[in-house]
């Protein structure tokens, strides 16, 4: 009984073991483009509807938009592709976390 419960342990450890190194990560991109004050918006609702994206805040005067994401989902290009599909250029200008 000893040897099935630590086989299923282990087996059970090696398939979450991805989920463990997932991370919520937060990057602002520089957005061109923004001219008029419902930019910010489109900008917004084309980041947020990427999946793994859990928050979007964009500045008009700055020009940015600073997005947290699960990485395990999503990734920089992705977000910037969804911004840069509706019309509105985006590059990553800072990062934090993992």
């Amino acid at each position: 009984m000893k040897t099935y419960l630590s086989a299923f342990a282990l087996i059970a450890s090696t398939i979450a073991t991805p989920a463990a190194f997932a991370a919520e990560r937060t990057v602002t991109f520089a957005v061109d483009n923004m001219t008029c004050t419902s930019c910010p918006y489109i900008v917004k609702t084309s980041i947020a509807a990427v999946p793994g994206v859990s928050t979007v805040a964009v500045s008009f005067e700055a020009k940015t938009a600073t997005v947290t994401f699960d990485d395990a989902k999503t990734n920089p290009d992705a977000i910037a592709a969804a911004s840069m599909n509706a019309g509105y250029p985006a590059r990553p200008t800072q990062q934090q976390g993992s």
